[in-house]
């Protein structure tokens, strides 16, 4: 019988690129068809409901019953004309993932069977809240939970299915999902940067907060991934020594993309298309098998759900295509991790991008202003932002050779600093000139000329200025953009509004505006500039300087989530009303847990890998070596024979120290998940998890990998590196 990791080898080299089927048409002609957009709305619903439902989505205005019941009638002709035979609520609860509870429009009416799907049903739903991670918001024996209409997010068709964007919340109002706090986020951010936006353009009266995310993937072959436990339970290779080539010839990044992968690429784009996601982007990234998919910028409500949807169809079109795909954030250790960049903006109703400079002084003094608020609110922040990107999985990414410290740091470019520097040298606390004010203004007025060939990228630094917006580096691949990017619009909302709270004051007392702007400018300008940083932040320079500037560094992750119970965050949730401390706690609560059962699924993995795949292994191949010895030991004169087995003797002798450190770790891990499980407190029991835990797999997977070095090829059981990165 083969050997199963040849058998996966073989299955792998014997794949064809699938075929795709191309749309007749272009992709404008299709893109969208299956998303219940304003366009269909204006076909299928009532001119009355149509205003309702777009006055709901750019005003917030409450859509009642019997709107409702007209909208649901329509979403259900329209869907039913597309084949759609079920309705769903898709959500996005605290598990890192959507969750559907699919309904048919099947129903009885007077002995007939007929269709039906009603407001009632397109308002709301009862998923049971128990099964879904609460963080104690909610007791098993209490169930209840409400999913509810978001009709800010167009409904779309996937798989016959209709499905309708929905919030999560407990029976008692608390979010249990990811989006109901992203949608409070979005709309205090709105508020407060209206009112500083005012003071520049009173036509503004809408600020729209934007992302363009960048998905980091790999691609593993079905059958070599099937060959490895550790990956389809962990989506990481628990071990594995290095390929003698992998991405130091730097060869991958940007090269021609596989064929397979090629038709991977399109097949998923296509669908994405037609569900409305404008994915514009496809490379090969720098690591091997790894890859990256990129859309145009959209309000950041939509792009969310984009991209939970993306990866959704990523996932199931892989399979398709005998992949299986990788969205963790170090699946192979010693080579780049992924990410996912989240780029963030604001946009007004007037058209303006709030981080992009203008063609006037006036203009450019308003960017500035959106881009020093934004500077202090990462400085003053600094730990909650950690937080929000904070888990297991990132955190093998964080610090490595290719990803953003866990130092928060700003990027600016030297041009930008410099003019940064120039306001808090000639600013002053005294009554400004109009020489002073005059030029000011046209220094300020030159910022797009200025940038047009010296803006630069830094990828070591986590908050990077990019010419015109800002790209939130941390965020990790398998992560939900609706976390980092809530706590990062509620920062700089309340930002926002202690900056027109701090010009108010100024102007009180007669300064005339713009004055009073440039002052303010100035004092955030010398409280901020600790977090800006231009150089190398993998150096051990830069976290001893960090240190000396004040700026924190924890990299253990548990500890970094013990920001979310600070008093100084609690203040900034409740006072934006973004997460009730409640709510806020209990998302400490779940993010916690979940480093404690990912580990917990980790070490048992790991466990049965060593002692079920790699011992037996390693004892067959050290009874062929003992053999062997036996045999010279037969053949040749004692002399000889000295000189000749120690070879093998070694061999027998390093197999034996690296199997005897693999079995005792094993079993003193297994000791210690046991005692560890005692530990009633939750954040207590993660963190001495992380310290323990991590460090018995660090000791069974270094002498593992040691032995993949000296066990026969032929005998090793599980695919090694070599296979897994360059099979495509």
């Amino acid at each position: 019988m083969p050997h199963s990791r040849f058998s996966a080898i073989a299955a792998s080299h014997s794949r064809k690129p699938i075929e795709v089927v191309y749309p007749d048409t272009k992709t404008s002609e299709y893109f969208g068809m299956n998303v219940f957009d304003k366009d269909k709305m204006k076909k299928y619903l009532p001119k009355e409901a149509y205003r309702k439902v777009i006055a709901a989505i750019d005003e917030g205005e409450h859509i009642d019953r019997k709107i409702a019941d007209l909208v649901a009638l329509g979403m259900k002709a329209w869907a039913m004309e597309l084949g759609a035979t079920h309705y769903t609520h898709w959500f996005q609860p605290l598990n890192a993932s959507t969750a559907e509870k699919h309904d048919g429009f099947l129903d009885i009416s007077n002995g007939e069977v007929v269709e039906n799907f009603d407001g009632g049903q397109l308002f709301q739903q009862e998923p049971d809240a128990s099964s879904f991670p609460s963080g104690g918001i909610r007791n098993t024996f209490e169930a209840r939970g409400y999913t509810a209409w978001d009709p800010s997010s167009p409904a779309f068709i996937v798989d016959k299915t209709l499905c309708i964007p929905t919030i999560f919340v407990s029976y008692t109002g608390e979010a249990l999902d990811y989006k109901t706090p992203l949608l409070r986020s979005v709309s205090t951010l709105d508020k407060a940067a209206v009112e500083v936006c005012q003071f520049f353009d009173k036509n503004i009266t809408k600020v729209i907060s934007t992302l363009g995310w960048e998905q980091e993937y790999f691609l593993v072959d079905e059958a070599v991934y099937n060959a490895r436990p550790d990956l389809y339970l962990t989506e990481r290779t628990l071990l594995g020594h290095a390929s003698a080539k992998d991405q130091q010839l730097e060869d991958h990044y940007f090269s021609a993309i596989p064929q397979r992968v090629k038709a991977f690429m399109a097949d998923f784009e296509i669908e994405s298309h037609k569900l409305g996601i404008p994915v514009k982007t496809r490379h090969n990234e720098v690591a091997p098998n790894q890859f990256e998919c990129a859309p145009i910028f959209e309000e950041m409500v939509i792009a969310v759900d984009h991209n939970q949807l993306i990866m959704n169809i990523m996932k199931k079109t892989a399979r398709k295509h005998n992949f299986r795909i990788l969205f963790h954030e170090k699946p192979f250790k010693n080579i780049n991790g992924s990410g996912k960049h989240n780029n963030w903006s604001m946009a007004t109703n007037t058209g303006v991008n709030l981080l992009a400079p203008g063609s006037t002084p006036k203009r450019n003094l308003l960017f500035l202003t959106f881009l020093v608020n934004t500077v202090k609110a990462v400085y003053d922040n600094q730990d909650i932002l950690r937080a929000s990107v904070s888990t297991i999985e990132n955190s093998h990414r964080l610090g490595a050779a290719e990803a953003p410290p866990s130092i928060m740091s700003v990027f600016l470019g030297s041009q930008i600093s410099k003019i940064l520097d120039e306001i808090e040298n000639k600013v002053t606390d005294d009554k400004m000139t109009p020489d002073l004010k005059t030029e000011l203004k046209l220094n300020v007025g030159k910022i797009p000329e200025i940038l047009l060939d010296n803006t630069d990228r830094n990828r070591t630094s986590p908050f990077a200025f990019t010419g015109n917006r800002f790209e939130f580096r941390a965020v990790g691949s398998s992560a939900n953009c609706a976390g980092p990017m809530t706590v990062l619009n509620t920062a700089v909302a309340k930002q926002l509004y202690q900056f027109k709270k701090d010009v108010d004051a100024i102007t009180i007392d007669g300064n005339k505006r713009d004055e009073a702007i440039f002052k303010v400018l100035r004092s955030y300008i010398i409280h901020s500039k600790n977090v800006l940083f231009e150089g190398n932040g993998y150096s051990q320079e830069w976290i001893d300087e960090a240190a000396s500037r004040g700026l924190t560094n924890i990299t253990n992750p548990v500890q970094a989530l013990e920001a979310l119970l600070t008093e100084n965050v609690e203040k900034l949730f409740t006072e934006t009303n973004v997460l009730s401390k409640r709510e806020l706690h209990a998302r400490h609560e779940i993010l916690v847990e979940r480093i404690t059962n990912k580990l917990q699924i980790e070490a048992r993995v790991l466990g049965d890998l060593a002692n079920n795949h790699i011992i037996p292994t390693v004892i067959k191949y050290q009874n062929i070596l003992i053999e062997n010895v036996k045999g010279l030991r037969d053949l040749l004169p004692a002399d000889e024979f000295e000189v000749l087995a120690e070879p093998q003797m070694d061999m027998i002798r390093r197999i034996s120290k690296h199997k005897t450190i693999v079995q005792t770790k094993v079993v003193e891990m297994i000791q210690a998940r046991k005692r560890l499980n005692k530990i009633e407190d939750s954040t207590e029991k993660a963190h001495e998890y992380y310290v323990t835990i991590t460090e018995y797999m660090k000791e069974i997977r270094h002498n593992i990998d040691k032995l993949e070095l000296i066990v026969d090829d032929d005998l090793w059981p599980l695919p090694k590196y070599r296979e897994l990165l360059f099979t495509n």
